[in-house]
């Protein structure tokens, strides 16, 4: 609430029963043991430039659900409750964003939130499911800060499934230096958002070779040729780009059309099937990105492998990356509920910090002081518009 200056009698009063308000938003978000199913509430990119993401981890969320249900429930004590998933689009927008977080906690009264699935919708959501006391947990929020207030303590109802980007740039270099044994290095970067500026100072701090050149782009260019025959023209040995599948696929097209083909690095922002389909699958060759969930790593898990089975017959599809990431979420928010016997948004919150080797189709994951999980990251190669080998880092 804004303070305002020294107040007449009057606005003291409004002030007054707008905090008391407040609370009982809050109360009731955090009493739903009584009620017939548990509500949580999704926060995601259904449309807009993310959507692609949103949309996967929406059908990860709705097959965990489906299944949930058909076991009977979520166990809250003695009983066994049904879930009822709300779902909402944050547009892949901030404002809209914390606005959908605002009207699931105070007009739906979810007892938990799951989304949003970047960094910058996740956090404009944050003061909204804070203020209400309900837990949200992002399936792929991965800037290192997401969970942690300005001074560094750890934002108390902040959780996420995916790991940071801190993690996985030091994996990308790494990976750089010793498997593709590259010594130069060229960077084209999306300087229009956290998530590919702060993996850029990740790789810049781990790779121990010699950055060549460094160029940026905004979210949404199309056109790359400027920037990619001024690279042509550098010696390096492979190219790192940190951003999202809809600008990488264009910027692999139009480098292999170009007769750019050394290797191409990037990160999980790349793991989603419309990138060959943007860049082609005669130009997505020598493609190298990390992913949360590889579904040739995951070939020899039952439970991954029964995942992607029963995806398939869901939605008649390969379960893309980010749904492993949304049906993951799913059960570990039933996980939290029933490790506390309560739907009490405020327990759930306690029950999601204590998590620890809970086994998921993306991988084991302990949930650890700053909320962030400890898990494993593959690396996937692409060679003729195929995925053909997953790398897997501990």
């Amino acid at each position: 609430m804004k303070k305002f200056m020294k107040a007449v009698t009057i606005f003291s009063a409004i002030a007054m029963v707008s905090t008391t308000l407040a609370g009982c938003s809050s109360a009731k978000n955090e009493g739903n043991d009584a009620g017939k199913t548990i509500k949580i509430g999704v926060n995601m990119e259904l449309s807009g430039a993310a959507g692609a993401y949103g949309q996967a981890e929406k059908q990860g969320i709705e097959l965990a659900a489906q299944e949930i249900n058909k076991a009977g429930g979520i166990k809250v004590g003695k009983t066994k409750k049904k879930v009822q998933m709300i779902y909402r689009d944050n547009k892949t927008s901030t404002t809209d964003s914390a606005s959908v977080a605002s009207k699931l906690v105070n007009n739906d009264k979810v007892v938990a939130v799951i989304g949003p699935a970047t960094t910058n919708a996740g956090t404009a959501a944050i003061p909204n499911i804070t203020k209400a006391k309900v837990a949200a947990i992002s399936p792929s929020a991965s800037d290192y800060k997401y969970t942690l207030q300005k001074d560094g303590s750890v934002q108390p109802y902040v959780f996420r499934t995916e790991y940071q980007n801190n993690f996985q740039g030091k994996v990308v270099a790494n990976f750089t230096n010793n498997t593709l044994k590259a010594k130069k290095v060229a960077i084209i970067a999306d300087k229009s958002t956290d998530y590919a500026t702060g993996l850029t100072k990740e790789f810049k701090k781990d790779f121990k070779g010699k950055i060549v050149q460094t160029e940026y782009y905004t979210a949404g260019d199309k056109d790359f040729n400027a920037t990619l025959t001024a690279l042509k023209s550098k010696d390096f040995d492979a190219i790192y780009i940190p951003g999202y599948y809809s600008e990488v696929g264009l910027i692999v097209k139009q480098a292999r059309q170009m007769g750019i083909n050394q290797p191409i690095v990037g990160t999980d922002g790349m793991a989603d099937p419309k990138l060959i389909q943007i860049a082609g699958k005669e130009n997505a060759n020598n493609v190298y990105y990390t992913t949360p969930f590889s579904k040739i790593a995951a070939a020899s898990d039952k439970k991954a492998s029964n995942f992607m089975k029963n995806y398939q017959a869901k939605y008649n599809e390969e379960a893309p990356t980010f749904s492993a990431l949304g049906y993951d979420t799913v059960y570990m928010v039933k996980k939290a509920i029933e490790q506390q016997g309560s739907a009490n948004s405020v327990k759930i919150a306690k029950g999601l910090a204590k998590i620890k080797n809970f086994k998921g189709v993306s991988g084991t994951i302990s949930i650890d002081k700053k909320h962030n999980p400890q898990k494993t990251i593959s690396i996937e190669e692409i060679q003729g518009g195929k995925v053909t080998k997953a790398y897997k880092v501990k």
